[in-house]
C-alpha cells in the first residue's frame, strides 16, 4: 500500500522560510507527478506546485518567485522550499502523487497533511 509521509510544517513569522518534505513508499512503481496542494477552512484544496516526470514544474501564481518545488527521483521524495512566507500562505499542505498502474491508469495518493502557520 502506497503511503506519502510529510514533514516540515510549523509556525513561522512573515518573511521566514520553511521546507516541506514528502516521501512515497510501499509499492511505488511509476510516478507521473509529485507535488503540493493546500487547504484552508471553508476553501477548496488548491494546487501549490507540482513537478512532473520530466522535471517540468507548475506553480500557482501567488507563490511564483517565493516557492520552489523539487524532486529526488531516487528517494521518491518531493520538497517544497517556501521563502518569504506570508500570512495568506497559512494552510494545511498536502502532498500529492499521481502514479501509473500496470494497466496504464493513474491513481492519486495523498499525504496526511502538515500545517503551516505564518504570523504577521
Amino acid at each position: 500500500q502506497v503511503q506519502l509521509v510529510e514533514s516540515g510544517g510549523g509556525l513561522v513569522q512573515a518573511g521566514g522560510s520553511l521546507k516541506l518534505s514528502c516521501q512515497a513508499s510501499g509499492g511505488v512503481v511509476s510516478i507521473k507527478s509529485m507535488g503540493w496542494y493546500r487547504q484552508t477552512p471553508n476553501e477548496q484544496r488548491e494546487l501549490v506546485a507540482v513537478v512532473g516526470r520530466g522535471g517540468a514544474t507548475n506553480y500557482t501564481d501567488s507563490v511564483k518567485g517565493r516557492f520552489t518545488v523539487s524532486r529526488d527521483y531516487g528517494k521518491n521524495t518531493v520538497y517544497l522550499q517556501m521563502n518569504d512566507l506570508k500570512p495568506e500562505d497559512t494552510a494545511v499542505y498536502y502532498c500529492n502523487s499521481v502514479m501509473w498502474t500496470p494497466t496504464g491508469r493513474t491513481i492519486d495518493y495523498w499525504g496526511q497533511g502538515t500545517r503551516v502557520s505564518v504570523s504577521s
